[in-house]
Formats: structure tokens, sequence, C-alpha cells
């Protein structure tokens, strides 16, 4: 499926028990209303074509054969059908004399295999040993109906013709709750995607630990994970259970059915993202045991582009929920302020220098700052705050700058740079009236020289301001504000940096502080290097390199996963649909690609800080990328959206 999505179904049909026909009917229903939904894979419940609850009426002859005919009426009937979805039925099979809890995969007419339960539990108010048998780990051939499939657990059905990298590995109830679960062997071998056909009955707490467990072994695993559990219909004689299914991926929980209601949960899979995180993650290491022999099973399905109903958050950097919101901040202001807390520790140094502008990037790194010289038991009059006004700074700025010094209690030093910038202006015969980048950078190594000058004065350190999503741009002077001694908001994405802020106004408890907080959140992102009209900022940076909530976006997803700019902008339509038009969200993309690469230079001597989350851009941890790569393969991408 085009770019590695794929819509994947648990469905929990009503049954009867000891009713095959009946179950089978239910089946065959949800397999179309699956297939309505456009969903490729369906799972459904163990032993659903019987019930789980049959008790010892599973040794009842009678029983079996019907389940074997209904299964081989469930293939005829996807025969029938133009969809090729892959449906995976639970039932009782006979073999050899002995009874097995399996799942049979069926596709377009065809069984293309049994896979047995190999964990049989007896414990509690389990009792399946009492009926059946663990099942044969290396697939045999199996005779059904006028067909031989082959019959094992070490069965992968693979789909890689349909999504690159999607083989399924399957596993029913009880194989999912043992130390040494089929699942690991199953991923290990190749398996991108693990089914589970459950009966796991309700008590008090069990659903929550179920969810636990589901989403953690799809992040262990790095995979993806289809659970379907028995639902209303089965004997309530002794036990409940509640249909609760779960889909999950790489440890998130995509969907999930509410309990005690039968029903089919959909979510869409991304084999793709799937297989980045593999890649990337050297130690996940797949195995190559000769003493276990896997088989892998063509399935049959067309690759067609999968219609998306999966959300993705506009602004992945930032918590939707409010609490977790909350406490994601207090986490990253901890992690900026102990990371600055160290150095200074270790170089003794008893002085911060910072410049100020009034803006959102340099107020972050003062009050980060205000928090490392606390922990130290500093007096925060080591904190030189620095305004050094030029052409472009307008009162509101100039007078936030200084206020936000005075109420944390720095040091507030001001030094007007005009005449020293208008001096080097003359000296290299620059024309005053040009508004260039070199009339732009000018100002801004004006103020990194006078920063780190004062630093030396004073013994100290100079804080560095800019944040990850202006290195990823570049949207920074080289040898300006660019450099540091210790950069505090490398590590933060501009759309993460308003909340930070945000939060500390909220849990202030000087109410001028906030005051000032909130009039700075309020001020257009700028670096006022242009002088204002009419008093107002005249240089609005979004307007140049355009939205930071869609950089971000870029970001995250094209550093975290790995994806390719169609991906991204695929997404980006159906996130920021009725936000930014098609047109304006594919000129900022390819305003991204070009800028990430030609700016890498930048980022390959950037000033220690602290990384705060699962993307960063430091050229010793996260991003090790040449600084000469070429950009074309990005480029023509994005050029044929």
């Amino acid at each position: 499926m085009k770019d590695g999505f794929i819509k994947v179904a648990a469905a929990t049909p009503q049954i009867r028990v000891a009713d095959p026909e009946y179950n089978a009917n239910q089946i065959m229903a949800m397999i179309d209303h699956a297939e309505t939904a456009e969903a490729k894979i369906v799972v459904f419940p163990e032993l659903c074509l019987t019930g789980y609850t049959c008790g010892d009426l599973f040794l009842q002859d009678c029983l079996l054969k019907e389940a074997r005919e209904q299964l081989l009426r469930i293939a005829r009937y996807t025969g029938k059908k133009s969809e090729d979805t892959l449906c995976f039925i639970g039932l009782p099979i006979e073999k050899d004399g002995k009874l097995f809890n399996v799942a049979a995969a069926v596709q377009r007419g065809k069984i293309l295999a049994l896979i047995p339960k190999k964990n049989i539990p007896t414990y509690g108010e389990f009792y399946e040993m009492r009926h059946f048998t663990p099942g044969n780990e290396n697939a045999v051939p199996f005779q059904i109906g006028e067909d031989n499939v082959l019959f094992g657990m070490n069965i992968l059905i693979d789909l890689s013709e349909a999504v690159d990298g999607l083989k399924i590995g399957c596993e029913i109830c009880e194989d999912v709750w043992v130390p040494d679960a089929p699942d690991i062997a199953h991923a290990l071998h190749g398996a991108t995607l693990l089914v589970n056909l459950s009966a796991s009955n309700e008590t008090v707490g069990k659903d929550s630990y179920r969810k636990q467990l589901i989403a953690s072994i799809s992040a262990r695993l790095v995979a993806g994970y289809i659970y379907c559990s028995a639902g209303d219909g089965e004997s309530t004689q002794d036990i409940v259970f509640g249909g609760h299914n779960i889909i999950a991926e790489n440890g998130t929980v995509l969907s999930e059915q509410k309990l005690f209601e039968n029903g089919i949960t959909c979510a869409d899979l991304d084999i793709e993202r799937i297989r980045h995180e593999r890649r990337k993650m050297t130690t996940f290491q797949m195995k190559d045991d000769d003493n276990v022999i896997y088989t892998n099973i063509k399935g049959n399905m067309k690759s067609v582009q999968t219609n998306l109903t999966r959300k993705f958050a506009a602004k992945p950097f930032v918590p939707s929920d409010a609490k977790e919101r909350a406490k994601r901040c207090e986490q990253i202001l901890s992690i900026q302020s102990c990371g600055l807390k160290k150095r200074f520790a270790h170089t003794g140094c008893k002085s911060a220098v910072i410049g100020v502008s009034g803006g959102l990037d340099s107020t972050l790194a003062l009050l980060v700052t205000v928090r490392a010289f606390d922990m130290l038991g500093l007096s925060r009059q080591g904190i030189i705050a620095v305004t050094m006004p030029c052409f472009g700074t307008t009162d509101r700025t100039y007078h936030n700058a200084c206020t936000l010094a005075q109420k944390l209690g720095a040091t507030l030093k001001e030094i007007n740079i005009r005449t020293a910038v208008t001096v080097h202006f003359n000296d290299i015969e620059q024309d005053m009236e040009k508004h260039d980048v070199t009339y732009e950078n000018g100002q801004a190594r004006e103020r990194t020289q006078v920063l780190m000058d004062l630093a030396n004065q004073q013994g100290g350190m100079v804080i560095g301001t800019g944040d990850m999503s202006e290195l990823a741009l570049g949207w920074a002077t080289y040898n300006g504000d660019h450099m540091s001694m210790y950069g505090v908001n490398v590590g933060v994405p501009k759309t993460l940096v308003r909340h930070l802020v945000q939060y500390y106004a909220d849990t202030c408890n000087d109410r001028e502080l906030a005051k000032v907080l909130l009039d700075i959140l309020d001020t257009p992102v700028s670096p006022e290097l242009i002088p204002p009209v009419e008093g107002k900022i005249s240089q609005k940076t979004e307007d140049l390199v355009g939205p930071y909530e869609l950089h971000d976006f870029f970001l995250y997803y094209m550093l975290r996963f790995g994806f390719s700019p169609a991906k991204i902008y695929r997404i980006a339509e159906l996130t920021f649909a009725g936000v930014y038009e098609a047109e304006i969200i594919k000129k900022w993309l390819k305003i991204f690609i070009r800028r990430f690469f030609t700016q890498q230079f930048k980022r390959s001597c950037l000033p220690d800080g602290p990384k705060v989350g699962s993307v960063a851009v430091s050229p010793r941890g996260d991003l090790r990328m040449p600084s000469d790569a070429s950009a074309r393969l990005w480029m023509e991408e994005a050029e044929k959206l």
C-alpha cells in the first residue's frame, strides 16, 4: 500500500456456543463489514467458529466436523468476492488423533495456513489442557478439504508485494502472556505485524493490564500488533468476556474497542515506519538460527492506496492533553537547567552572560538560566542579561527584555550597538540603506562579540538562545547568534518554546512577571534586524521562512520516522486541512528541504546543549549528516507533488 499504510481490523462477532454455522454467518457478515471499511487484514477471536466455552463438547466429533466444514465454507465465500482481505479465524482442528486450538489464515478462497496455539493454560479458570495439545513449531503438510496446507507455528504470511516489508506472525491468547512468547521469534525472523486470536475473560483491572501488555510488546518488538478477544455470546456460566480489541504500533495504541461491545475495531498501520525504526535501532537484530525453521507463505494482495482515518498531531512535539503538556514542560525545563547546572559546576563559572531581546527564545534561555542558578545556590545577580538595541529594535521588545531581567533578579546591562555597527559598515563600505544579509548579519555578529567579550571580562559563560527549529532551517547567523558556550534551547522546537514560556507564566507566583511573559508570547517572532515601521515590527520570521508549526511537523516526521517528502505532504494535507491550502504546504515543504540540506554546515559545529526529546540535530548525537549532502532526491520528489 502506498507509503506503507495498511488498514487492519479486529472483529468480535456475536456468536452462539457450539453453533459453527451460525457463527460462520456472523463471521462472513463481519468480513463484509470490514471490507466496506477497507480493512485488508481482519483478525477474529480464538475458537470463534465454535465458541471458546464449549468445554467437553470440543471432544464431540460432530462439532469438530461442522467447524471444519464451516471454515471451508468461509474460505469459499472469500473466493467469490473481488476483495483480497486476509482473515485469521479461530477453530478447533483434529490432527493425528489430537485436538489443536488453531488460527486459520484465509484469503481469496484459500486456507493459506493453520497456525496452532503453543501455550495451553491449565490454571485458574482455564483448563484447556483437558482438550488441546500444544502446537508443533515447524510447519508440516495437512489435508483439509481438497487442499494440502501447512500446519505449524513457525509460519509467516508474506504480503511484501502489497506493502514492502509486511510479514505477519500469528499467536493465540496465552501465547502472548508467557515469558518466551512466540511473538519474539516471529519478530526476529521478520514479522512486522503480529496478530493474536484471544479469548481473554474480564476481571477487575485486567483490561488495563492487557492494554499495557500489548502496547509494550509492540514497542519491544518494534511491530504492529492486532489483538482480538472473544465477547458477548460466549457462555457466562463462570466467566464473562468483554470483546477487548486492541490495535497497537510500536508502543502506541491506535485503536481500542470499548469493553462489552462486540464490533469491529479498525486502524491504519504504518509498516514503513516500523521498518524505519528497526533500521535505526541497531540493537534490534534479526535471527539466523539454523535450528529454527520458518516458512514464508505468500499472500495475494493488490497494492492500493489506503484511505487514511489515522490522525497525525499537528504539533507532534506538544502533547494535546493539558495535564500531560504541563508535565512535559516541567520535565524539559528540568533537563535544560540540569544540563546547564552541570556545565557551571564543572567549569566553576559564577557568571552567565545572555542576550535578551524580548523574544521567546532568549526569554526561555533566561528562565532556564535562573533555574540553574537557583539549583546551584548562586546569586541571580551573577546572570548578566544584556539588551543590545540596534536599528530594528522596537520599544515593546526593549521594555519587555528589561522588565523580564529585572523581575527575575538578573543584572541588566544595556549596550546600544548602533554606533559600533555603523562604524563597522563604514569600514567594509556597506550601504546603510541596503537592508541585505550583510546588514542583518552584521548586527547579529556584533551582538555575539559583545556577549563573548563580556563573558571574558566576568569569567563567565555565554548562554545560547537559538532553538532547534531555527537550527533545522539554518535561521541563525553563522558565528553570530549561532555561537555560544552552551546552548540551552538546541533541543527544543519553536512550537514547544511557546508552551514552555506559557507554562512558566501559568505557574509563577509573580503577577507582574506573568504579565510580561504573556506579552512576549503575544509578540510576533522576529530577529528585529530591519528598521521598524511606525514603531511596529517590520520583519516577521514566519513571513520569510514559513509557519513554524509546518516546519516542526516536517522536521518531526522526516527525522523521527524517515518519511519521504511525498508521505510528509500527504499526511500534512490531512492534518492541516482547512488551515493551509495544499499549495501553501507544498511551497513551505520545498523550502524546508532546501534549507535543511544547505544549512547543515551550521549544525556541524554547534555548541554543546541538552537533548530533550526523540528528535535532535546535534552532530555528536542524532544527526550525523554530511554538510555537502545532495538534496536532489528529496527535491525531485517534492517537485512532483
